[in-house]
């Protein structure tokens, strides 16, 4: 794929009962379907499809729920679908199968600490690798005391998720950093990592950022969970394009595929 000419919309597709923002609304295969093929039409360049909540205080889910969630979609979207597929997993099994269905790349936010197995794999299939910050696990990181230096947290994190990556072979054009905003962070954390991202794209790997419906948005516009959060959303979309990020993953793809184009049109 190509990086710089234009900022690349990453789709969130859930197929989950219980995501923060969608959780529930594409959970049949049905209409996870139909919502991929809406994804690419407003204008995405990779879907990325998550079969597990990894908001704050959700519990880990068994690979076989998972794989019961994912592959029916997968299997419907194999050789047909137009964009890159990316696999949102932090298990072994999971990414294994998405791989034999030709998914591209592997999007696991533990970056290889939890099951690193999952290196090996997208390194034999020629996937790319999503490697993400996150202080703690999904159950308590919202729990966790703040960090002292999150900048130099991040950094030191990904030096070492570089090279656990290079271990299993993955070579270098096919790692994409990600700094984990709200995973782990205070929200003016959140805002500081957004100024600085400089510091994370300066490791030479593209950089992927997810703001999108983040709670640090609601915090700062004083909104409840049920709140529309969009136009939120976009200034941050608008803001992490600004700083450095190659791609930004969304919820609302059409409306932020706007905002992107419009944003890239300052910098060229």
């Amino acid at each position: 794929m190509e990086l710089g000419s234009k900022t690349l919309i990453m789709g969130i597709l859930n197929v989950t009962p219980d995501s923060f923002s969608d959780g529930g609304r594409y959970f049949k295969p049905e209409t996870a379907i139909a919502r991929a093929w809406q994804i690419a039409e407003e204008g995405a360049d990779i879907l990325d499809i998550g079969g597990e909540s990894t908001r704050p205080g959700s519990q880990s889910i068994s690979s076989e729920e998972e794989l019961r969630r994912v592959l029916p979609v997968l299997d419907v979207l194999k050789d047909k679908y137009p964009l890159p597929i990316s696999i949102d997993t932090s298990k072994k099994e999971v990414a294994i199968a998405a791989l034999e269905r030709g998914v591209s790349m592997v999007n696991d936010i533990t970056s290889l600490q939890k099951e690193p197995g999952i290196g090996f794999e997208a390194a034999r299939y020629g996937a790319a690798l999503i490697l993400m910050h996150m202080r703690g696990e999904p159950r308590n990181m919202q729990l966790l005391a703040k960090s002292k230096d999150i900048l130099a947290e991040i950094e030191i994190w990904a030096q070492e998720a570089v090279a656990r990556a290079r271990s299993f072979g993955i070579s270098s054009d096919r790692i994409v950093l990600d700094p984990g905003i709200g995973f782990g962070k205070t929200v003016r954390q959140n805002f500081e990592i957004l100024r600085n991202l400089n510091r994370l794209s300066a490791f030479g790997f593209p950089v992927l950022v997810g703001t999108s419906r983040k709670s640090f948005i609601r915090a700062i516009l004083e909104k409840s969970n049920g709140g529309d959060i969009a136009w939120g959303t976009g200034a941050t979309i608008a803001a992490s394009i600004l700083f450095g990020a190659h791609i930004v993953r969304v919820h609302d793809v059409a409306a932020m595929r706007e905002i992107a184009d419009v944003t890239d049109a300052f910098m060229q």
